[in-house]
C-alpha cells in the first residue's frame, strides 16, 4: 500500500497536481461539473507536458548514442531517474517516509513562514528524498532520526527553492500567480544574477530582427527544428552512415533519420508548451482554494517547463549554451583530476533551457547565453564532486541538477565531519 501511494500516486506528477487542483476546487465549493472539469484538465495538461518531455527525451537518447560513439568518450552520465531508482533498491522505505513527511513539512513551513510555496513537482521530490536517504545513511544515521532529518531538510528545500527564484520568476511571467518548483534553482539563480551583471543594454532573445525572406524564423518551433536539424546532420556525418543505420536508426537512411529526429524534437517542445499553457490555466484558479483555506496566499511551485512559453528562443539558446559548457568540462576534467562527466542531454536541455529563460529575463541575449553557460558549468562540476559523498551508490551515473549537487555535497561533508 505504501509503495502504491509513493510510486503510483505521489510519484506521478500529473496525479499529484490533479489532487491539489481537486482539493482547491472543493475548498472553493465549486460545482460538481467545474470540479471534475478543472481536475481532469489539470491532469490532462500535465500528461500533455509529460508526453512532450518523453518525445524530447527519446530524440536526445539517439543524440547521446551518436555523440558518445563519434567522440569515443566513456564516463559518468548524470541521470536523476536512473540514480534514484538505484537508491530505492537499498533505501526504498527511508525514501518513501522522507518523501511523505517532507511534503507535510512543506505545508507546515508554508503556513508558519513567509515562504508561501507548495512544491508540486512530485518526481523531483522523490529524487531529493532518495538522495537524502543515501547520504544520511552513508553518514551513519538510521531509523527515525534518518527519516526525520531527511524530511525536515526536504520540507525546507521545497519552500526555499521556489522562494529564491520568485523575484525573477515574476519578471519572466509578469505575474505572481505561480512559482518554479524544480531542484535546479541554484543554477537558475546564478543565470539570473549573471544576466543582471553582464546584460545591461542587451536586447531580449525574443526580439530577434530577421530579414523579411527569413520571417519564418520568428516561429520558435521552426527555429528549433532548423537548429536541431543542423546539429543532428553534423553528428550523423561524424558517426558515419553504417553506425547510424545499424545501431541507432533501425535501418532508416541516416540523413532522413537526422531530419526526422530534429523535427520530432521541435514537435516535443511544441507539445510541452501546449501542456504548460493548459496546466497554468487550470491550476492557478484552482489553487486559490488552498491559498484561502489551508495556507493563506500560497502559490503552486510547478515544474521548469512552465516558464518555457515566456521566452521560447531563450529555451533553445540556453540548451545549446549549457551543452557547450558541458562539452568543455568533459574534455578538461581529466586534467583537473576529476571523473569525466559526459554531458547528459536531458539535464542540459531542461536545466539549460530554464537557465536561458532566467538569464534572458535579467540580461537579454547576453544573459541567456552566458547565464546558461554558467549553469552548464555548475551541472558538470557538482555531479563530479557529488560522487564522493554517495557512498559508492553507482559508478556510472549520479544526480544531475544543481540543487542535488549543492545540498548533497554540503550534507555529505557535514555528515563526514561529525561521523
Amino acid at each position: 500500500m505504501l509503495t502504491f501511494i509513493i510510486n503510483d500516486v505521489l510519484g506521478t506528477p500529473a496525479i499529484l497536481v490533479g489532487l491539489f487542483s481537486l482539493i482547491g476546487l472543493l475548498l472553493q465549493k465549486k460545482s460538481f461539473s467545474d470540479t471534475i472539469s478543472g481536475t481532469l484538465k489539470t491532469i490532462m495538461g500535465f500528461l500533455i507536458l509529460i508526453a512532450g518531455a518523453g518525445v524530447i527525451a527519446t530524440t536526445l537518447t539517439s543524440f547521446s548514442e551518436l555523440f558518445v560513439h563519434s567522440f569515443n568518450i566513456q564516463g559518468v552520465v548524470p541521470n536523476n531517474d536512473v540514480v534514484s531508482a538505484i537508491a530505492q533498491k537499498n533505501f526504498g522505505t527511508s525514501t518513501a517516509m522522507i518523501m511523505i513527511l517532507g511534503m507535510l513539512f512543506n505545508i507546515v513551513f508554508a503556513r508558519i513562514t513567509p515562504l508561501k510555496y507548495i512544491f508540486l513537482t512530485g518526481h523531483h521530490t522523490l529524487y531529493m528524498a532518495a538522495m537524502l536517504a543515501v547520504i544520511l545513511a552513508t553518514g551513519g544515521l538510521s531509523g527515525f532520526p534518518l527519516v526525520l532529518t531527511g524530511a525536515l531538510i526536504l520540507g525546507a528545500l521545497m519552500v526555499i527553492s521556489p522562494a529564491i527564484l520568485q523575484p525573477f520568476t515574476r519578471k519572466i511571467t509578469g505575474s505572481d500567480d505561480f512559482a518554479l518548483g524544480h531542484f535546479g534553482s541554484t543554477g537558475y539563480l546564478c543565470a539570473a544574477l549573471v544576466g543582471k551583471l553582464i546584460g545591461k543594454g542587451s536586447r531580449s532573445t525574443e526580439e530577434f530582427k530577421v530579414p523579411k525572406h527569413l520571417k519564418f524564423l520568428h516561429d520558435s518551433s521552426i527555429a528549433i527544428a532548423l537548429t536541431m536539424t543542423i546539429l543532428f546532420i553534423v553528428l550523423v556525418l561524424i558517426a558515419g552512415k553504417e553506425f547510424t543505420e545499424t545501431q541507432v536508426s533501425g535501418g532508416q537512411n541516416y540523413i532522413i533519420f537526422a531530419i526526422i529526429q530534429a523535427i520530432t524534437f521541435a514537435a516535443g517542445v511544441y507539445i510541452i508548451l501546449a501542456g504548460v499553457r493548459m496546466v497554468i490555466a487550470e491550476i492557478v484558479p484552482a489553487f486559490k482554494g488552498i491559498a484561502d483555506k489551508v495556507v493563506k496566499d500560497a502559490k503552486p511551485a510547478l515544474d521548469c517547463p512552465t516558464v518555457f512559453p515566456f521566452a521560447p528562443n531563450a529555451v533553445i539558446i540556453g540548451f545549446l549554451s549549457s551543452f557547450c559548457a558541458g562539452l568543455i568540462c568533459m574534455f578538461f576534467f581529466p586534467m583537473l583530476g576529476l571523473v569525466i562527466i559526459v554531458p547528459g542531454l536531458v539535464p542540459h536541455f531542461f536545466c539549460g533551457a530554464t537557465a536561458g529563460v532566467y538569464g534572458n529575463a535579467t540580461g537579454g541575449r547576453r544573459g541567456a547565453i552566458i547565464g546558461a553557460f554558467v549553469n552548464g558549468l555548475i551541472i558538470s562540476f557538482l555531479p563530479a564532486i557529488l560522487l564522493s559523498v554517495l557512498g559508492g551508490l553507482s559508478n556510472s551515473t549520479t544526480f544531475g541538477d544543481a540543487d542535488f549537487g549543492v545540498v548533497g555535497i554540503i550534507l555529505g561533508k557535514l555528515m563526514s565531519a561529525f561521523h
